[in-house]
């Protein structure tokens, strides 16, 4: 059985070999790397995880909320997208020169500036005066945002040692997870009993808090060379970036991932407020309580790669996400809602899968590499959470569910080709 996608074919008559002996200088770089089980490596995993769960707490929001802003604004759903999907592009636009500077000035410096600057954005779109004005603060929350992906993802590659990384980068997605799980519900709450301004201010309080317990755990790079960036640079190691085919297909992998899940999560609400199941957006809000699910999906993701390799551990994540949108059409909430939670559980895991992926292939930018992964990603979230409004138009709920199903499909043959490239 072939469990990952990396390992090449054995010839007609395999002749044992030694593994390549490290060298002394190469044995001192692991030594001095982030180690499971080692108080620093504890703390910035969970420095980490806190950087993830801001990242998604202040980026989704305003998510469960679209139904309230359709309804405040006179907006259809897929306008209403909106004030996801503008912070969402502006974020993926920015990655890549978030990753340059992270290239100039450091990894945490970064990480720091992008935290408290999205805080200062989400507490400015309180006070939008209407919806422009709203899609504008949302615009400078993805730009200033986008320094923590871009860069988290390379400092987990250069700080941490092979054998800790996909645990770690499975914290850090899980981190994601609760964000995305608090944000969400923690505005839907305090939205039923206030509005939604009052949500955008107490979760800016909120982040307030997370980005100074990020910059007090975070260790400092230790294996971070300053180094300056020219754009022909830039240009050439993209064109090399993009000439390896696996990585070319993980980028594919991303946009369809999360452009699906944005997508579910988007209309879910519009969903669950109309008839037959007419919930509050409290009650709404308990429904995207299915993000505890992810939680543990990151962290199980690693293991299963441990057992079953890279890409039969992706194939099986994409298979879920499809059972899981099947159910999702039953007009049975209880129904809906496992379906939800099986859905869920298949992206957070296959997301953590790939995204490791990336960090553990060869390329001639690593942060580059990561930053084009994650642009990918959420150009994703961005674009097919949009259009798939228009979906939502034509025929409802199952006219999104046929639109993701066909871009799920396309992710399984994508994992099917994972399998043949070396």
């Amino acid at each position: 059985m072939q469990t990952d996608a990396s390992c090449c074919e054995l010839p007609a008559q395999p002749v044992p070999s030694r593994p390549r002996a490290e060298s002394a200088p190469e044995r001192s770089v692991i030594a001095d790397k982030l180690h499971a089980g080692t108080a620093e490596y504890r703390r910035a995993c969970l420095a980490l995880f806190l950087g993830g769960f801001a990242t998604f707490s202040l980026l989704y929001n305003l998510q469960p909320l679209m139904p309230l802003l359709a309804h405040s604004f006179g907006l259809s759903p897929a306008l209403a997208s909106g004030a996801v999907s503008a912070a969402t592009i502006a974020l993926a636009v920015a990655l890549i020169p978030a990753a340059i500077l992270a290239d100039r000035i450091g990894r945490k410096p970064v990480m720091v500036g992008a935290l408290s600057l999205s805080t200062v954005f989400t507490l400015v779109g309180a006070f939008a005066g209407d919806f422009h004005s709203l899609l504008v603060s949302r615009a400078l929350l993805g730009l200033t945002l986008a320094g923590l992906p871009a860069v988290a993802m390379a400092y987990l590659s250069e700080e941490f040692a092979p054998t800790s990384l996909a645990r770690a980068m499975g914290l850090y997605i899980s981190g994601n997870a609760l964000g995305g799980l608090c944000g969400r519900f923690l505005a839907a709450l305090i939205a039923e009993h206030a509005d939604w301004r009052v949500a955008l201010v107490c979760l800016a309080a909120s982040s307030t808090l997370t980005t100074l317990l990020f910059w007090r755990l975070l260790p400092p790079s230790r294996h971070f060379q300053p180094i300056q960036v020219a754009v022909a640079d830039v240009l050439g190691n993209a064109r090399k970036t993009f000439a390896d085919g696996g990585l070319r297909l993980l980028f594919a992998m991303g946009f369809l991932l999360m452009g699906c899940f944005t997508s579910l999560y988007n209309y879910l609400g519009f969903r669950l407020v109309a008839p037959p199941f007419s919930l509050s957006p409290a009650q709404i809000g308990m429904v995207f309580l299915l993000y505890l699910v992810g939680i543990v999906a990151s962290n199980l993701g690693a293991r299963l790669v441990d057992r079953f390799g890279r890409v039969v551990t992706l194939r099986a994540m994409v298979a879920l996400m499809l059972a899981g949108l099947a159910m999702s059409v039953a007009p049975q909430l209880p129904v809906l809602v496992v379906g939800v939670g099986i859905f869920t559980f298949g992206f957070f895991a296959g997301h953590s899968v790939a995204a490791s992926w990336v960090g553990r292939r060869p390329a001639p930018a690593r942060a580059l590499a990561a930053a084009i992964y994650l642009c990918c990603y959420y150009v994703g979230a961005s674009l097919i959470g949009t259009l798939s409004g228009l979906a939502w138009q034509f025929d409802g709920w199952i006219g999104v569910a046929g639109c993701l199903g066909g871009g799920l499909l396309v992710a399984a043959l994508i994992v099917w080709r994972l399998g043949r490239v070396s």
